[in-house]
């Protein structure tokens, strides 16, 4: 009978941490406006950033005109927060690991990038980006409000206003043709 709750009070204990990590991974904190754990939204985050910077990359390569302008601009803001993240890491203020390359969805979602040009790359950039910046938004704005990091909590608040932006300037690509 002790062995048995004892057992129950590890899985209640850890359930908590299991459901932050599986529900933001299958989207479904976002979808029930649950913060992310601070393990999680550090790793959302640096991938994100990370995507961010390889995929203007490329934009700034095979984009038109306005892909081009907005990929500009992305590649120095996502290097930014991507180097404020690693600050806040690096300088104690927050206890996470960061990753160092992009997870498998985010890497297929390059891949296909880099074999598109055109019209086909446009449309995928495109999507791509609005995507990108509605999950980035959310989960900046679920941090903000419930993290449990106080600095990265502030961090969060201050970025969330470009990232909106960054999210408008997206969802203008497909209007400037």
């Amino acid at each position: 009978m002790k062995r048995t709750l004892f057992a129950l009070g590890c899985l209640l204990l850890a359930s908590p941490v299991l459901a932050q990590s599986v529900g933001e991974k299958t989207g479904v904190n976002s979808a029930l406006g649950v913060s992310p754990s601070t393990a999680d939204f550090v790793k959302e985050v640096a991938i994100s950033d990370m995507f961010e910077i390889q995929s203007n990359t490329l934009a700034k390569d095979k984009g038109n005109a306005a892909e081009k302008t907005f990929a500009s601009q992305m590649v120095t803001d996502h290097t930014k927060t991507s180097n404020e993240l690693k600050g806040l890491v690096s300088g104690g203020k927050v206890k996470a690991e960061l990753p160092t390359a992009l997870d498998s969805a985010h890497q297929s979602k390059l891949d296909k990038l880099k074999g598109e040009s055109g019209k086909d790359f446009s449309s995928d950039f495109n999507s791509m980006q609005v995507s990108a910046h509605k999950d980035a938004v959310s989960l900046f704005e679920r941090y903000a409000k419930g993290g449990d990091n106080a600095d990265l909590k502030d961090w969060a608040g201050k970025t969330l206003p470009a990232l909106k932006h960054h999210l408008e300037m997206a969802e203008n690509l497909d209007k400037t043709k």
